[in-house]
């Protein structure tokens, strides 16, 4: 364990001298990670049904529900271009696992034009020529618990006391991956995934527990543990407790891990990170971008340093306009073909 408020992040490099030493410390990461939010269940078969359809100018948007584990249901929504992929492309286009924020209305937050400015990256996305799957997390959307209020987890862990929201998302979004990868029209080899906030770490810790996501944009959604105002943030409260076994290890004054030795464990899958010097909720940019160079430093030893992008600059938690035109162009670059 480390101990909590030192004063920068752990180097993830330190003591490691070449590829084999840094897969023993990512696997050692990896178990106990996996460790304190529960472990990642085995993906059930794949079945969704289609609830409704809506034809918009550009592309079709389709209400479903699809499986996942624990006998759940995930709501959704499928966004499908009309535009026609080329003929080079195998007929199939690039796709996206679009993940809400901390909004009540989940999935529509982002997909319909009724959602908040700056956040409907969904059906941005799509327009731009991308097959999007935007799930409600749980205690969101159409999967807020009878008789709770949204975001609150306390049924959730009535359940199931030894795992977490975040191990029932992460898992939840996997089953979304296999229904991305099931679709004729999706290119299987092409999937990313994009979020704002708490879609941002949750795209990132997808992509660390799924191999199948090539591309992730965060926003807003990566912290550190050092010089968190808050860290409990991550641990056992009234409302969305993360993961609760955290809270005490805080008391305790140590952390199991740091938050960029998670998101290494993605590597060297593309990354762009964005994060606001402004951001009222993760006010501490300087240890994120301490961390965020940091994890650039193992893209680089990893012999990838172009697959990583952190930006952060003056506003808030925000993911403004020219920050999504950057992060479309860095998924453009890494999921979609010229052809497209």
């Amino acid at each position: 364990m480390e101990r909590l408020n030192r004063e920068g992040v752990p180097k993830l490099l330190d003591g490691i001298a070449d590829a084999t030493a840094w897969e023993a410390k990512r696997s050692a990461i990896e178990e106990r990670w996996l460790a304190f939010i529960g472990g990642l269940p085995e993906r059930v078969p794949l079945r969704y049904d289609v609830l409704a359809e809506t034809e918009e100018e550009r592309h079709t948007r389709i209400h479903l529900r699809y499986d996942s584990v624990d006998g759940d249901l995930v709501t959704a929504y499928l966004l499908v271009p009309k535009r026609k992929p080329s003929a080079s492309s195998g007929g199939r286009l690039p796709a996206i696992m679009a993940l809400h924020q901390t909004a009540n209305e989940g999935k529509a937050e982002i997909c319909l034009p009724t959602g908040t400015a700056n956040r409907r990256y969904g059906l941005e996305l799509a327009d731009r020529g991308y097959v999007v799957l935007a799930p409600d997390t749980i205690t969101a959307g159409e999967r807020v618990y009878e008789g709770a209020a949204p975001f609150r987890t306390a049924p959730f862990y009535e359940r199931y006391p030894a795992w977490t929201a975040v191990g029932k998302m992460i898992a939840d979004h996997r089953q979304g991956v296999d229904l991305l990868a099931s679709l004729d029209c999706v290119d299987a080899d092409r999937i990313g995934a994009i979020g704002h906030s708490l879609g941002g770490y949750n795209a990132i810790f997808l992509a660390g527990a799924d191999e199948r996501i090539r591309a992730v944009v965060s926003s807003c959604g990566f912290a550190t543990f050092a010089g968190d105002p808050n860290p409990n943030r991550w641990g056992r409260r009234d409302w969305f407790s993360h993961i609760p076994a955290l809270t005490d290890e805080l008391e305790r004054g140590t952390v199991p891990f740091e938050w960029h030795e998670i998101a290494a464990l993605a590597a060297p899958t593309p990354l762009f990170n964005w994060s606001g010097q402004a951001d009222a909720i993760f006010p501490h940019w300087e240890p994120i971008a301490e961390a965020m160079r940091d994890l650039h430093g193992l893209y680089a030893r990893l012999g990838a340093p172009e697959r990583m992008l952190s930006l952060d600059g003056t506003s808030g938690h925000d993911f403004p306009g020219p920050v999504r035109a950057a992060a479309y162009d860095f998924l453009d670059r890494w999921l979609a073909r010229e052809e497209d």
